[in-house]
């Protein structure tokens, strides 16, 4: 077949955001174990079945999109050019998120028990978000066109045609391919959270941004009766998994300390479940942000203790000789390791740094330029003066006048 780079790169965007590619004879009877819920829709505990008995029949030139009654989508079409008839499926996801109480009415209609219940909400906790401008749908369509350059998109109802409550629902809870089931969930959501700490702990803010945007309030396990306060111990437990992931990622704890205990303290006072999810959101952000401007990983030990010694306090004696002697080393093999390791000399560092806390000081506070000198760990207001406009361009005043908040 002549697409098959452009199948590649679908199945990995489907990938990135978790949602299932399969392909599937239509005429051939679906496996027993496959991992498609589509494929296992029960109608009858008939070992025989088709795709084709499930669907109507499937033409050429046309992606079908199914929506069955707990809003999860499964798009569908018939790959040309293959040896035998095969059907890409492509889901099952959801643009909305189905809430605790419709789950339990949903059960209730199907006489599911509340253990098969609990089954049912993790069926339905699985299933990734996917929003209706995501670029999952511009490589869709591109990928459409690419096979056939007009294409039709036509809905299924779901309701109408087939019931697709999962046959996994209905049996037995005992059932050794209910313990298998039960096991993948608890595996997806382990290798989601190894992801999610593997993207801070290399600064990637991209990645964790995607693997949050495709996770749903109800995607996180639920332990308590009480929603919020479920969602509230996942975020401390996210936050301490972060935090840990950053300082894999080569960040001090004396950078993580503060943002650590600021968001502990934000998931507290959060009073609904989608402001917790949100503040996990922009948690993931900022340890990301943190790993790309504190990383030291790449450093020697003795340029590491130096920038330590530096950022924790720059009102200290943060001279060459200083620093060099804090760790009982020569500041010539100091000055050198810095340089080669950091591209600039650790006095341009110091008067970075410090400058650069001028400017806050002067753009947000009334303090007297020889106040702000002086938290900035120069005594001497002229020489302050001095390398504020050496590195700005401005005095300290002008500067204060021009970018006053």
């Amino acid at each position: 077949m002549n697409y098959d780079a452009e199948l590649r790169f679908l199945r990995e965007v489907c990938k990135k955001l978790r949602v299932l590619t399969t392909i599937v004879d239509p005429d051939q009877p679906l496996a027993p174990q496959s991992e498609l819920y589509l494929l296992r829709l029960l109608t009858q505990n008939d070992q025989s079945i088709t795709l084709a008995d499930l669907l109507p029949p499937i033409e050429e030139k046309v992606v079908y999109r199914l929506k069955d009654e707990f809003s999860r989508i499964y798009l569908y079409c018939l790959l040309p050019d293959m040896p035998q008839r095969a059907v890409l499926m492509l889901g099952p996801f959801s643009h909305t998120e189905m809430n605790h109480q419709q789950i339990l009415e949903t059960a209730e209609k199907h006489h599911l028990d509340p253990q098969q219940t609990r089954v049912l909400e993790a069926y339905c906790q699985s299933v990734p978000l996917v929003n209706e401008e995501n670029s999952f749908f511009v490589a869709l369509d591109v990928f459409c066109e690419r096979l056939w350059g007009n294409f039709q998109l036509v809905d299924i109802n779901a309701e109408a045609e087939i019931s697709v409550l999962p046959a996994v629902f209905k049996r037995e809870t005992n059932d050794p391919e209910h313990m298998q089931w039960n096991m993948q969930m608890m595996e997806e959501r382990y290798a989601y959270e190894n992801e999610l700490i593997q993207a801070v702990a290399q600064g990637q803010s991209h990645k964790a941004e995607l693997l949050f945007s495709g996770f749903s309030v109800a995607s996180f396990e639920r332990r308590l009766s009480d929603p919020v306060r479920n969602i509230k111990n996942y975020g401390i437990i996210m936050n301490t998994l972060l935090r840990k992931a950053a300082e894999q990622g080569g960040v001090h704890p004396i950078y993580l300390d503060s943002i650590s205990s600021s968001f502990a303290r934000q998931i507290e006072a959060t009073s609904s479940a989608g402001t917790a999810q949100k503040v996990m959101s922009e948690m993931a952000r900022s340890y990301c942000r943190l790993v790309r401007k504190h990383s030291m990983k790449n450093y020697s030990p003795p340029v590491q203790k130096a920038i330590l010694y530096i950022d924790a306090d720059l009102t200290a004696d943060l001279s060459l000789s200083a620093l060099a002697g804090a760790q009982n080393i020569s500041p010539s093999y100091l000055s050198s390791l810095f340089r080669q390791e950091t591209g600039q000399t650790l006095t341009d560092h110091v008067n970075h740094k410090r400058i650069k806390q001028a400017m806050q000081l002067l753009s947000t506070t009334h303090l007297q330029v020889q106040t702000v000198a002086q938290h900035c760990g120069i005594l001497d207001v002229h020489y302050f003066s001095k390398v504020f406009k050496k590195y700005t361009g401005q005095t300290p005043k002008q500067y204060r006048e021009t970018h006053r908040n």
